[in-house]
């Protein structure tokens, strides 16, 4: 190696001890400086940060370019940080908030931070995978509408991350083996959170990489093991290494340098001999001299990879390298005592009194770092125009429908209302678009694929579905796997804010597996994805497939979800007006994703009684996505409120026509979005802003009345109402897991069919 190179060398190894030091100390001031008048612990990770310094450092100051993007793994926020600080991005007073109110995010956050992150980590998995989506959503974009730099999307992440189920989802997905910006590095440290993982874990990593078509860089031993290797006794001591568990050399990387030259040899001389050759310093450095802390073997690894296809590099490292913990079982959330601080202060050439120092001005370290924030600077993104998507396609459904095909039939009217909007869809499912409806779009629009595909059935006159692979498609069918689906949704919703041009994602499901899904999409969310997820069919109105496919606690969680607004419609009209709302939402500044809960049950649309006259078909399609609307009003005071919504409807309707037949002529309220009524009852308490005419206009003083709530799914989804009428409520349900069999015989058996009603709203009025 030459001397300049040797230089480079010493001045990232300097800037590596520095961001060692910076790290360490933004978690020991947050929990040790800071006033903390709770008492509950703060936290951080000094010794996962310390894993993976000599891989960041490495990464951002010789490697990472502008249009490169970085997934963090979440435990090595303080190393990300610490970064920021030598690159002049963050100041010393921010230095001091990890984890304080608004200050530096526990976990590298794109909303949230004051640099924002590229991608948000802190669910395990989903960090790791997010960057796959990201290149999926970057190639989307640039082959249809302005192309993107092609920059590398990394992966940071620990090897106990990859037990994550998700991470392999992701990886065996067909698409990804033709991305060949991404790039995993995996800092093999060998530790969980609890243990050292038993089993070592590499070849079985390696195979399953390469069997996915990926391309494996091992970065196992550092120079100074690689000289050792080359002695006489090295062939022996390498065997040695090479085959001990993951405890072992664990275990004696926490010996003192007398017992490690008793231990290390085993039986074998020619390693006893090599050893005596080192003093307790070469002894030391060289047992903990891993590949993933060499930065000769790290550049090396770096300059080797194949961007035709995903890269992973397999980086050996050392739990909480460079600090008194390294190697121990329980370091993952030690903190260095004071004794310990102070000394590694020294060791780093910095102050433990005064721990915000960059490099002095010039120095090598101060150029480098200056070198490499003029490097990565990027240009901002341009402000994204908001789509104009219409509230009204103007279509008056009649005959029998479901809102499930009114889904797809939307978004072929769109297509031909509004071009320019309906080119900005995207469409996403797990292998069930021919199932829920969506066979006309991806007809019309075809299947969106890196290369053109060869559809060897379009000459097959019994083919419905068309299946057309062409790099203008608009819909990306991925296996049955959820997580992937809301993954990808998650990264479509944020290209708005990355790239300044902004998808309109629908992701379709079966509505039971939306738990399944739930996680990643809310943390997609959480990261700035807006998207519309569809969950169909839903609720025990799938009744022949039985409990296993029938959902029940999906509307609550529609409620419950931030920065999402739920709708479940019982008409196909109000589908069309709900699901424009919803894609009028996305893609801006300020906005928000939707759940729509849909279902297979045809329904007669005459009984949405939809006004003919324009200025009270509007006021109707107002209150559709406001929430809800009155369906049938008795002629004087109402014995009853009824409030319902999606399929239960015509059960409803019957209802009050048999209850009005015995006297007791009630008010029936169709609720569209039991999520807005929500908001709106915590605004009129103060609690939030929102929208309040609504409450007014369904449920007026005038008209109060003892209630009755019925929908397909577990019965408190509309318990709060009671608090509107303060007249009694009762509120049926779903509570118990489905049976197979006929649409009646399932209503009866969960109290929602028409005679469960009229006995509610007698017993409540009674």
């Amino acid at each position: 190696m030459t001397a300049v190179h040797l230089t480079q060398l010493d001045t990232i190894r300097a800037v590596e001890q520095r961001v060692l030091w910076l790290s360490t100390a933004i978690v020991d001031h947050a929990n040790r400086v800071r006033p903390n008048t709770t008492g509950v612990k703060v936290g951080g990770h000094q010794a996962s940060s310390a894993s993976i310094t000599s891989i960041m450092t490495a990464l951002w100051f010789e490697h990472l370019r502008p249009q490169d993007r970085v997934s963090v793994k979440p435990h090595a926020s303080p190393v990300l940080h610490a970064i920021e600080y030598l690159l002049g991005l963050l100041d010393d007073e921010q230095m001091t908030t990890l984890r304080a109110y608004k200050g530096l995010q526990s976990y590298p956050s794109r909303t949230k931070d004051p640099v924002p992150a590229d991608y948000s980590t802190g669910s395990v998995g989903i960090g790791a995978t997010a960057p796959i989506w990201g290149a999926l959503s970057r190639r989307f974009v640039g082959g249809h509408f302005a192309e993107q730099p092609l920059g590398r999307q990394y992966s940071l992440v620990g090897d106990a991350e990859l037990d994550e189920g998700a991470c392999w989802e992701a990886i065996l997905d067909p698409m990804v083996a033709r991305l060949g910006e991404i790039v995993w590095i995996v800092d093999f440290n060998r530790q969980s959170l609890d243990r050292v993982v038993p089993v070592l874990g590499e070849d079985r990593m390696r195979a399953l990489f390469t069997a996915a078509g990926w391309q494996v860089i091992t970065v196992k031993y550092g120079a100074a093991l690689e000289e050792l290797f080359t002695r006489p006794g090295g062939a022996a001591l390498r065997d040695r290494i090479d085959t001990m568990t993951n405890a072992e050399y664990q275990r004696l990387l926490r010996h003192t340098p007398d017992k490690l030259r008793t231990l290390l040899p085993g039986t074998d001389s020619s390693i006893t001999a090599l050893l005596d050759g080192l003093d307790d310093d070469q002894l030391t450095t060289a047992f903990r001299s891993l590949g993933g802390h060499d930065h000769a073997a790290l550049r090396q690894a770096f300059e080797a990879i194949d961007d035709t296809r995903p890269t992973v590099i397999i980086a050996y490292t050392v739990k909480g390298h460079g600090l008194p913990t390294a190697g121990h079982p329980q370091n993952h959330s030690a903190l260095l005592s004071q004794a310990q601080f102070e000394e590694l202060a020294t060791r780093c050439g910095t102050s433990a009194s005064q721990p915000w120092q960059r490099f002095e001005p010039g120095t090598a370290e101060h150029e480098l770092c200056e070198r490499t924030a003029d490097r990565l600077r990027r240009d901002p993104v341009p402000a994204a125009e908001p789509l104009a998507v219409p509230t009204d396609l103007g279509r008056t459904p009649s005959g029998t429908a479901t809102t499930q095909s009114a889904l797809g039939r939307t978004l072929l009217d769109l297509n031909r209302a509004a071009p320019a909007v309906g080119a900005r869809v995207v469409t996403v499912s797990p292998d069930v678009s021919s199932s829920t409806n969506l066979g006309g779009w991806v007809n019309k629009v075809g299947i969106w694929s890196t290369i053109e595909g060869v559809d060897w059935f379009a000459d097959d006159a019994e083919t419905i579905l068309h299946w057309r692979e062409r790099p203008t498609g608009q819909h990306i069918e991925l296996g049955i796997a959820e997580t992937n689906l809301v993954g990808l949704l998650g990264e479509l919703g944020a290209t708005w804010s990355r790239w300044g041009q902004p998808l309109l994602p629908i992701g379709v499901l079966y509505d039971p597996f939306v738990t399944r899904a739930l996680e990643p999409w809310s943390f997609g969310i959480y990261a700035g994805g807006q998207s519309i997820l569809v969950g169909t069919p839903s609720g025990v109105t799938l009744a022949p497939e039985g409990g296993a496919h029938q959902s029940i606690i999906t509307p609550s969680i529609g409620i419950e979800q931030p920065g999402c607004t739920t709708w479940e419609p019982a008409f196909a009209l109000d589908t069309e007006w709900c699901l424009l709302a919803a894609l009028g939402q996305l893609g801006r500044p300020g906005g928000s994703s939707a759940y729509l809960r849909l279902s297979t049950r045809p329904v007669d649309q005459r009984l949405a009684a939809v006004p003919t006259d324009p200025a009270a078909r509007e006021r109707r399609r107002r209150h559709v996505v406001a929430g809800g609307y009155p369906l049938r009003r008795a002629k004087g005071t109402p014995t009853a409120t009824i409030v319902t919504m999606g399929a239960l409807v015509p059960e409803t309707l019957q209802a009050a026509e048999r209850l009005a037949g015995v006297g007791a002529d009630t008010d029936v309220i169709c609720l569209t979005s039991p999520d807005l009524l929500f908001r709106a009852v915590q605004a009129r308490r103060g609690r939030g802003e929102a929208p309040t005419w609504i409450l007014d206009s369904l449920f007026p003083a005038d008209r109060a009345a003892p209630l009755v709530t019925v929908l397909d799914g577990h019965p408190h989804t509309l318990a709060f109402l009671a608090g509107l009428t303060k007249r009694g409520a009762i509120h049926l349900g779903v509570t118990e897991f489905g049976q197979s069999g006929d649409l009646d015989s399932v209503y009866r058996a969960h109290g929602i069919d028409t005679d469960s009603i009229i006995t509610a709203a007698l017993d409540v009025s009674s």
